[in-house]
């Protein structure tokens, strides 16, 4: 994978087209999302389940965007950093900036694992 395919596939992220989204993804691949109770938020494994999880998304956010993609590969891994944008079912806005760490296999995507800001106060304790 190379930057300009990264685009491609944020692009279908914002399209909102899963068939595209997924011929960029290997048959076992990995969705690991920017939250979750384990210490690597929610894993979901397999195509099946990793379409399933994109459809969640357009479901609950159905005007979800990427914005502000800066994209870049080494070899069989990549970087996207966006800002998400959307407004959820329940009325609430979403807007906050995150990234993506990819690991290719074959030319397609193997695993994506998601970060975001924490839009919660964070105390900070100075001894």
């Amino acid at each position: 994978m190379n930057k300009v395919q990264l685009q491609e596939y944020s692009d279908a992220w914002n399209e909102h087209d899963i068939d595209k989204i997924m011929s960029f993804m290997t048959e076992d691949c990995v969705f690991e999302p920017g939250g979750g109770p384990e210490r690597y938020g929610i894993r979901f494994e397999g195509a099946k389940a990793v379409r399933e999880r994109c459809i969640e998304v357009w479901t609950d956010i159905p005007d979800v965007q990427f914005t502000n993609g800066i994209h870049f590969t080494e070899g069989d891994h990549g970087c996207s950093e966006w800002t998400i944008t959307g407004t959820h079912r329940d009325g609430s806005k979403l807007e906050v900036d995150g990234c993506d760490l990819f690991t290719f296999e074959n030319g397609k995507i193997k695993s994506k694992r998601s970060y975001i800001k924490n839009r919660q106060k964070l105390s900070v304790d100075n001894h």
